[in-house]
């Protein structure tokens, strides 16, 4: 084991996500309405309206976007003024600017990224709902504990 190389992995997730990208809207481009795509985005240019993307989304430095995200998983590097809703991982990575509320499996934030909003990590929808109806669960038994030693007295 001693001596022996591990193999570079030093390619950044950016790097990574780039070759698989369907849609670019590319720098100083400026997109008003909702998109919708199959595969991944990248976005350098300014995006008004929604985007609903069931692969992954890359926000570039340059990039903007006015509106809800939805997507795999996230990756922001520009700013943001929406919710994301990431069904994966968001990266909000240090030149990053989000200005919503988050809803994620997995979340990444970098030294001097800007976040203001709330955050929901969830790992899968059922799971979430199984913990809230077992905390429920305690208290109606409280309450008829309560209401019986009420009606002895």
């Amino acid at each position: 084991m001693l001596g022996k190389s591990k193999p570079a992995t030093t390619a950044s997730t950016v790097e990574t996500q780039t070759a698989k990208i369907g849609t670019i809207i590319g720098p100083g481009a400026v997109f008003k309405g909702d998109i919708t795509a199959p595969e991944a985005i990248r976005i350098d240019g300014t995006l008004t309206g929604n985007c609903d993307c069931k692969g992954n989304l890359i926000l570039g430095t340059e990039g903007q976007i006015k509106g809800n995200i939805k997507a795999q998983n996230v990756i922001l590097s520009g700013k943001v003024v929406g919710d994301v809703d990431s069904s994966g991982k968001l990266e909000l990575l240090s030149t990053g600017k989000l200005s919503g509320n988050i809803t994620a499996r997995s979340l990444v934030i970098d030294e001097d990224a800007f976040f203001d909003g709330r955050c929901a990590m969830v790992t899968n929808h059922t799971a979430a709902l199984e913990i809230e109806e077992e905390e429920e669960e305690p208290e109606a038994e409280d309450k008829a504990d309560s209401k019986a030693s009420v009606d002895k007295y």
